[in-house]
């Protein structure tokens, strides 16, 4: 476990307060969950531009093709 100093606006500082009181949960974990949900949100999206990347326009219609005319389900139209 390490430790971080950190500046922040009294107005953010006592919104934090609040939310972590009325949460239940202290202020380094409500911050420390923050951080957890961005960190994860931010490599999801690097994740998926990576597997984007490595996409193929002419073999995604080749897999298309084999599929066949079929009507699709209900919730799959548009």
């Amino acid at each position: 476990m390490s430790t971080l100093s950190l500046r922040l606006p009294n107005s953010l500082h006592d919104e934090i307060k609040k939310l972590a009181r009325r949460e239940g949960i202290s202020i380094n974990q409500l911050v420390s969950t923050a951080v957890a949900e961005k960190l994860a949100a931010l490599m999801t999206e690097e994740h998926l531009e990576k597997r984007a990347r490595r996409g193929n326009k002419k073999k995604f219609r080749q897999v298309l093709r084999k599929v066949g005319s079929i009507e699709p389900d209900l919730e799959d139209r548009l």
